[in-house]
């Protein structure tokens, strides 16, 4: 048998034992989806608070952006979006934008009770809590998005900047 064959068969073998673990494992993700709340209705709005921007003194509760915000001495990270940074933007327009996404967050989380939903990771590299946030079961991330304010988070940064 010639090398190119002896490797193709190989490449072939590999793909068929994999292709039911293609199959089982969506579906298996469903009952553990179901059973750790992912596949379930959003959560019940039982969190409020007043949050202030945050500034140079501890952070207990308040808003450091647009998607990053402390509350009861815990930093969360809204985990389905990503908005412009101000802290080392790369362009002024991303500044600005930057800027009024943390307003606008701040005004949403203040606007009433809310609840939290955990997603398939619970912290990012960072430490900071991951959550979806949600008020009478409507994504507030969504809503920034659907502002401009916030891009949908795709597993990397997308660029603010013309």
């Amino acid at each position: 048998m010639s090398f190119k064959s002896e490797k193709q068969r190989r490449a072939r073998t590999a793909r068929r034992s994999w292709s039911p673990w293609l199959v089982a494992l969506p579906v298996a993700a469903i009952p553990l989806g179901i059973a750790y709340g992912w596949a379930t209705m959003p959560p019940n709005d039982d969190i409020e608070a007043s949050f202030p921007i945050c500034g140079i003194s501890a952070r207990i509760t308040c808003v450091v952006d647009g998607d990053t915000f402390w509350l009861d001495g815990v930093k969360y990270r809204i985990a389905d979006i990503d908005t412009p940074e101000i802290s080392e933007p790369r362009c002024a327009e991303e500044k600005a934008l930057g800027e009024q996404a943390k307003i606008r967050l701040q005004s949403l989380l203040n606007a009433g009770p809310f609840g939290f939903k955990a997603g398939f990771r619970d912290e990012d590299k960072y430490g900071r809590k991951l959550r979806d946030v949600y008020r009478s079961g409507q994504s507030l991330g969504a809503q920034l998005v659907d502002e401009g304010l916030a891009h949908r988070w795709l597993g990397f940064k997308q660029s603010w900047c013309g």
